[in-house]
């Protein structure tokens, strides 16, 4: 991560979050309607992905997102050794 300590203040302010209403209020405010729309797509093809039901085509034609994108959420999702996708599928399951 390039800005270590700017990172860290931005998560430790997401983990303050209380509620969903309070998430709501400040992705609101933080992101833009296209970046909350890039993670939501993101988030709904790694459940897809987990599901193991659609191939990536399947996935990218339903979402409306590229190969590419399903791709590189597939390499985090199974790859990448932060799993932040795994660990907020197994904990919603």
């Amino acid at each position: 991560m390039p800005n270590k300590k700017g990172f860290s203040e931005l998560f430790a302010v997401i983990a303050a979050l209380e509620t969903k209403n309070e998430v709501e209020r400040f992705f609101s405010d933080l992101a833009t309607p296209a970046e909350l729309e890039a993670f939501a797509e993101r988030w709904r093809i790694a459940r897809m992905l987990d599901a193991g039901e659609r191939s990536y085509r399947e996935i990218a034609a339903i979402t409306g997102a590229s190969t590419t994108t399903v791709g590189r959420v597939a390499r985090f999702l199974r790859e990448e050794k932060h799993q932040g996708y795994r660990l907020m599928l197994d904990r919603l399951s």
